[in-house]
């Protein structure tokens, strides 16, 4: 009986988590790509250059990798609710300040801020699933459990004995 009750309540998550977790990819998705279908009008009306538009373009992704570790972190001490919602704030925040872009400056400042503020989505979405209680972790924890000729790479896993070649040992 509770493996039927667990089944059930892990289906209602899954059902409300899915859906809402799927838009926000998407819209992550689709807010990555706008930027090159916006730049066809709006290089020549705040004034960008080729190379301006291509650096501050960028700048979206040093920002986002620059900030990926510390998002993380600071995740794993919040728990991935509360770090996704204000992901989503500060994404949303950003998103409309593009509409204040005036010009190469503003632009690059903008496209920093958006990829600092959404650093951390995809590996918040992953902590959600496999965090506690999750079908995910179950299986993740009973696969991590069971011995295995490989030896582990983290020192608080059980070590297996030292295979003769590393690489007979652990081909699949």
């Amino acid at each position: 009986m509770p493996d039927a009750v667990e089944r059930s309540a892990m289906r209602k998550v899954y059902l409300r988590l899915l859906p809402l977790t799927a838009v926000m990819y998407f819209l992550c998705y689709i807010d990555r790509i706008n930027v090159s279908f916006a730049a066809l009008t709006m290089n020549q009306d705040i004034g960008l250059t080729a190379a301006a538009y291509g650096f501050s373009s960028t700048a979206f992704y040093i920002g986002y990798v620059l900030f990926e570790m510390p998002s993380n972190l600071i995740m794993h001490r919040v728990g991935a609710r509360l770090w996704l919602a204000r992901i989503m704030i500060t994404w949303g925040i950003a998103s409309v300040a593009t509409a204040c872009v005036v010009g190469p400056t503003s632009f690059l400042i903008v496209r920093l801020l958006l990829g600092i503020g959404e650093a951390g989505l995809f590996p918040g979405i992953i902590l959600l699933f496999t965090s506690t209680g999750s079908p995910m972790s179950t299986e993740a924890a009973s696969s991590a459990s069971s011995p295995s000729p490989c030896p582990s790479p983290w020192p608080s896993a059980p070590r297996s004995p030292q295979p003769s070649s590393p690489w007979t040992a652990c081909s699949a």
